[in-house]
């Protein structure tokens, strides 16, 4: 296999001036974006550098308790960022969130780690904590988009759930439709990766193994488990998530929570 050839600082140093497209044509046609390009930039640098650090630490260490809380850590912040790109205020879904991100992401994280790869003990960082960012990353979006979907459909369509609510149906049949849309809006993303995977594109874990010397057909593998596990966690993430929020918009005497303007 060829040889890994290490990046030094003056090497990251070069690569940072391909930023300087994106600056050159947000001045150019005014976008506006130099702001937001820079902090994106010092993020990029500062979560990844510091996460490399604390990734050192936690395959000496070795600790399982360190593992789980660093784990913790990363699902409760995709929450926290699922819960800044739904606007909406009206329904209380931080909590379903977090169960359903708990729940899903944990499940399949440790199915990947125990069953499918087999690591020894199945908390072992080099394996858990990169898969469990993978699940967190693609969940994460999947969820945003099924929210957003499901409010605003629920919002769109307030007449004809409060019209089936009237005529004796209950919560869930009154939202069946929007429901499935809901769902569906959170799952094509991720199935449409899976369309163009090998394709279009070379993914980004399937990428940096070859690029670290691992060998193709290895690396191909790895990447197959992370195509799947992503389908099957946004699924998981959607549907629990769903279910436990479409109840909390409805009062008890099933009427919507949700008013036409999401700011009331």
């Amino acid at each position: 296999m060829t040889e890994f050839i290490s990046i030094s600082w003056t090497q990251l140093a070069i690569a940072l001036g391909l930023v300087s497209i994106s600056a050159v044509a947000s001045l150019y046609y005014h976008l506006k974006l130099e702001r937001d390009l820079f902090i994106g930039v010092i993020r990029t640098f500062a979560q990844l550098l510091a996460m490399g650090y604390l990734l050192n630490i936690l395959f000496g260490l070795n600790n399982a308790v360190l593992v789980i809380a660093v784990y913790m850590v990363m699902t409760f912040v995709s929450v926290h960022i699922v819960y800044g790109r739904v606007n909406e205020r009206q329904v209380a879904y931080f909590a379903p969130t977090t169960l359903a991100v708990m729940l899903s992401y944990s499940l399949i994280t440790i199915i990947v780690t125990k069953v499918i790869i087999g690591a020894e003990p199945w908390w072992s960082p080099q394996y858990f904590i990169p898969i469990g960012g993978m699940v967190a990353g693609n969940s994460m979006n999947a969820l945003s988009l099924t929210l957003e979907r499901f409010f605003s459909e629920l919002r769109t369509k307030r007449n004809v759930v409060e019209m089936y609510l009237s005529h004796g149906a209950n919560y869930k049949e009154a939202t069946e439709g929007i429901f499935r849309t809901s769902l569906r809006a959170g799952m094509i993303p991720a199935i449409n990766s899976m369309m163009s995977v090998g394709l279009v594109s070379i993914p980004g874990m399937m990428t940096g193994q070859i690029l670290a010397g691992a060998d193709p057909q290895e690396a191909v593998r790895y990447q197959i488990v992370v195509m799947l596990m992503v389908v099957g966690s946004t699924a998981l993430a959607s549907i629990i998530v769903l279910l436990l929020v479409r109840k909390r918009c409805f009062t008890p005497a099933m009427t919507l929570v949700l008013t036409k303007d999401h700011t009331s």
